[in-house]
């Protein structure tokens, strides 16, 4: 965090510096600074607009792994193609003359340049550059990489295999999460935000307080998600986490507590 932030012991926005939203949308602050700034932040449209530039900026980079390799503009091409066979008449002179008399036959370890081969060669090449520049925006936007939990436990079908943190069933530990759950979205075993929206109308909870962040953890053994949600009140949070078997009809609630200031 840089000095436009003011400093979070002391007066902070709004209006908010560019480069505390973006350490707080990128989890590097730390629990307690996270917890302070979220409340605050979600308070101010224009803190939300950044921050919804932030999120589209991620979802462009990363869309840069699903496009593919643009093809040599065919100027370039024809550049390349008349110096290969410049290359080739230099190095093997009258082998490529119309009417020309065959060359001695070249020795076992001469090279031969070939048009196609070396097209390949080009193309390929430029395969590699792409993905070379595919890796370095994933590197940028890959905060937190989500996996379906698809695991199962030994000798219990369809049930998946709890990940994530362990906290107590009485939601012991969970308070310790919240500054790196904070801006993660990682459905875990439910895999998507539909299924967790059925849990949340299941449990009857305010479809409009969206969570604040979303992570798989460990409840007694069970796998299990919980969201964070703010409560209108300054580093206060509810937490709650739902089972990996909840849905219509059933919200599978495996814990629901309050933190933080009172």
């Amino acid at each position: 965090m840089t000095d436009e932030s003011r400093g979070i012991g002391g007066t902070v926005g709004p209006p908010w510096s560019v480069d505390v939203l973006a350490d707080l949308h990128a989890g590097v602050l730390d629990e307690a600074q996270a917890a302070e700034l979220w409340p605050l932040v979600d308070a101010d449209p224009e803190a939300r607009e950044i921050l919804a530039a932030l999120d589209a900026t991620q979802a462009d980079l990363a869309s840069l792994a699903h496009t593919p390799a643009p093809r040599m503009p065919a100027e370039f091409a024809a550049r390349l193609d008349a110096a290969l066979a410049a290359e080739a008449a230099a190095r093997f002179p009258g082998a490529t003359q119309p009417g020309a008399q065959q060359a001695a036959p070249a020795p076992q370890d001469a090279p031969v340049v070939d048009l196609a081969a070396a097209r390949r060669k080009r193309n390929k090449r430029l395969g590699w550059a792409a993905g070379v520049l595919t890796a370095a925006a994933a590197a940028v936007v890959a905060v937190t990489v989500a996996i379906p939990g698809t695991s199962q436990q030994p000798g219990t079908p369809n049930v998946a295999a709890p990940t994530g943190p362990s906290v107590g069933t009485d939601g012991a530990g969970a308070q310790a999460l919240v500054g790196k759950a904070i801006g993660v979205r990682d459905f875990g075993p439910l895999q998507n935000e539909d299924r967790l929206d059925a849990c949340i109308a299941a449990a009857g909870l305010d479809p409009k307080v969206r969570p604040e962040g979303i992570r798989p953890v460990n409840v007694g053994g069970k796998a299990g998600v919980m969201i964070i949600l703010t409560t209108g009140k300054l580093a206060q949070f509810r937490l709650v986490a739902f089972g990996a078997d909840c849905g219509p009809g059933n919200p599978a609630v495996l814990f629901d507590k309050v933190v933080g200031e009172k």
